[in-house]
Formats: C-alpha cells, structure tokens, sequence
C-alpha cells in the first residue's frame, strides 16, 4: 500500500481492533469480493473513524449511515465493489471521486492509488474530511470544495473516476476526461438506481450494467 494510515490518532479503541475488520473482509468474501488488494484496504481502513460517535457501534455492519448534511457514508460491500471495479483499470496513477462526502471511500482508494482527487460540493463536509484525513495521514488525497457533476477538468485525464452519487442520467461530460483503458464507475436513476461502468477503449466507450443500488442524488452546484 503506497501510505500507512495513522489509526490510533482516530481514537475509538474498541473498535479498532483487527479481528473487528477481519470479520468485515471475510462477510465481503463471501458477497464476491476476491481482489486482494481491495481487501487489505478494507481490513486497514477503521470505518468507525468517519462518523459519529454514537453510530459508530454500527460502523461495520453492512449498512449505509448517516454522516449529516443529508449524506450517507455507503456500506462497505460497496466501497468494496466500486474500488474492485476502479483496480480492473489499466493503470492505477490517478482516481477522480466526485462526493468526497466523509472521506472513507476516498481512504480507500489512496491506499491503492499513487492519487486520489476527490470533488465535495457541501463545504462542511469537506473542511471536516479534510481534517480528518489530515490526522489519519492521508497525504496522497487532492480534496476540492466545488461543483463535481461534470468532474474536474483541471487535472484530467485520469485512470478512474468515481461517482458516489446517483446522476440522473449518464455524465457524459465526465467520459472525455478518461484516460485510454480508463473506466467511469457510477451509480444512475432515481428511485430505481443502477450501477453502471463505462471504459474507453481504442475503438471507443463500453457500457457495463451491473447491479441495483440506492445512492443520494448527484446535485450541481456548491453549499
């Protein structure tokens, strides 16, 4: 892994034991989940240490949970399926996350990425991911404060872009700012969501339908 997460300095030492994540591994083991390297990101990552106190005694169950500001922090099977999805990319030097939201799946990817550039449009959100990222010591992460719904040109192109927002309809915006053998993993719909994968190739973009998911709405603008 390209950093060391600093855990410790999260606090919630009951919960950070390894025989806790060991536990969430061997679920996702058995939800399909056989990348090595996604695993030993999810076994070192303290899911506990991106929300609040009082859910954390829930923090490694495979649920979804609140984190404010109405957002959610995904549940680790799909941290998990989206980041297996991203290493299937051809290189693995620059990820684009559009909705840092608590910074768990971008921890994440920053164990497996040289760089992670993660798009936050709720400023409160991203002044306390920053900082929480920060402590935990991952320096390898580029956070931006701005609209991420048509992605961010200023540093493509880039080997994988995640979305962990639903969009309405496909971001066609964001499929020039992948790399040849790129791929842009993202959850589509609205009350009826699907995730999806588009990889560019030689000849072109391919359209991959995966899976019924259920993600907050990809929203314009910044607050």
């Amino acid at each position: 892994m390209a950093i060391r997460l600093n855990i410790a300095a999260l606090g919630g030492a009951g919960m950070t034991s390894a025989r806790t994540r060991a536990r969430l591994v061997e679920r996702l083991k058995t939800q399909g989940i056989s990348h090595a390297g996604v695993l030993a990101a999810m076994a070192e990552v303290p899911r506990h240490g991106f929300m609040d106190e009082a859910l954390a005694h829930k923090a490694y169950d495979d649920v979804s949970l609140p984190i404010g500001f109405g957002q959610t922090i995904s549940q680790p099977y799909i941290v998990a399926r989206m980041t297996e999805l991203a290493m299937g990319a051809a290189r693995h030097d620059k990820v684009l996350e559009i909705g840092t939201g608590c910074g768990y799946q971008t921890t994440v990817l920053a164990l497996l990425f040289k760089t992670v550039y993660s798009v936050e449009r709720i400023g409160g959100l991203y002044k306390a991911t920053r900082d929480r990222l920060s402590v935990l010591g991952v320096h390898n992460a580029r956070l931006r404060h701005a609209d991420g719904s048509k992605g961010l040109a200023e540093a493509a192109p880039y080997d994988v872009i995640i979305i962990t927002a639903a969009a309405p309809i496909l971001p066609e915006d964001m499929l020039p700012q992948l790399q040849l053998g790129g791929r842009l993993i993202f959850p589509v719909g609205e009350t009826d969501q699907e995730l999806r994968q588009i990889e560019r190739t030689a000849g072109g973009f391919i359209e991959t339908r995966l899976e019924k998911v259920n993600f907050v709405p990809l929203l314009p603008g910044v607050v």
